[in-house]
């Protein structure tokens, strides 16, 4: 039997073949943990919400800081004008972190759906759709200023104009390599550092300690990443809402 490497964890497998013709639509262990995700963020914010106590739990308290860390997010970099927009944000928040705790999870079989491209670009894919529609419809022709810098003398727009445009489609790039990028680098150095323990037998504590310490800190990083993703996406919607040189 072929030994597993350390990117075998991020290897995705068919639960259930469904094929119409050429075109594959098989439920895999990536949608499997999509959905385990989102009935983990369901269950959460269900059995912390349900007592409301004035005197929070543990569970209700988690779900609150939860709830301020997203409210902050928005108020800071939006404004009142992007709450209408926090039911959305507070899902995506959700659904990424605990996208990358699950991934975390010492468990066989576990998967990372934030360490695939895939699933994260079309994350942001859709939030820059999204913002770019919201930017439309709100300021219609002018949002196109929004590639012209302010107080830029005419001779050098022709040069700026193209690098604002390629920042701006280059933004769900970003925000999509960034996310994945962390997740894949992260367990994929644990993988490596719990082989060596594995392999060194009683001679694996220094490299045991180590993996609890990148083991910590990637859990530090998942929620950081989730974070980040969350303000980055309150910046593209500020930027839409109020176009930057207003």
């Amino acid at each position: 039997m072929e030994e597993e490497g350390p990117l075998e964890q991020f290897r995705i497998h068919e639960l259930i073949p469904i094929h119409f013709g050429s075109l594959n639509a098989s439920f895999t262990n990536s949608a499997l943990f999509m959905v385990i995700s989102i009935a983990a963020v369901l269950l959460f914010l269900t059995l912390s919400t349900g007592a409301r106590s004035l005197v929070p739990s543990r569970w209700q308290s988690l779900a609150e800081m939860s709830y301020g860390v997203v409210a902050n997010a928005v108020k800071d970099n939006v404004g009142m004008e992007g709450w209408k927009y926090f039911p959305f944000i507070f899902s995506v928040f959700m659904f990424v972190l605990f996208a990358n705790f699950i991934g975390l999870l010492p468990v066989p079989g576990k998967f990372t759906v934030t360490s695939h491209i895939i699933v994260t670009f079309g994350f942001a894919g859709l939030i820059f759709v999204g913002v770019t529609l919201i930017a439309l419809f709100r300021h219609g022709f002018k949002f196109f200023g929004f590639f012209v810098p302010h107080g830029v003398p005419p001779y050098l727009l022709p040069l700026l104009v193209p690098i604002e445009i390629i920042g701006y489609f280059t933004r769900p790039i970003s925000l999509s390599v960034r996310l994945a990028a962390n997740m894949l680098a992260g367990h994929t150095m644990l993988a490596v550092f719990a082989g060596f323990v594995v392999a060194l037998g009683v001679f694996g504590i220094a490299p045991f300690l180590f993996v609890v310490a990148v083991y910590g800190l990637e859990v530090i990083v998942a929620f950081l990443q989730a974070y980040v993703f969350v303000v980055l996406t309150c910046l593209y919607l500020s930027d839409a809402i109020h176009l930057h040189h207003e």
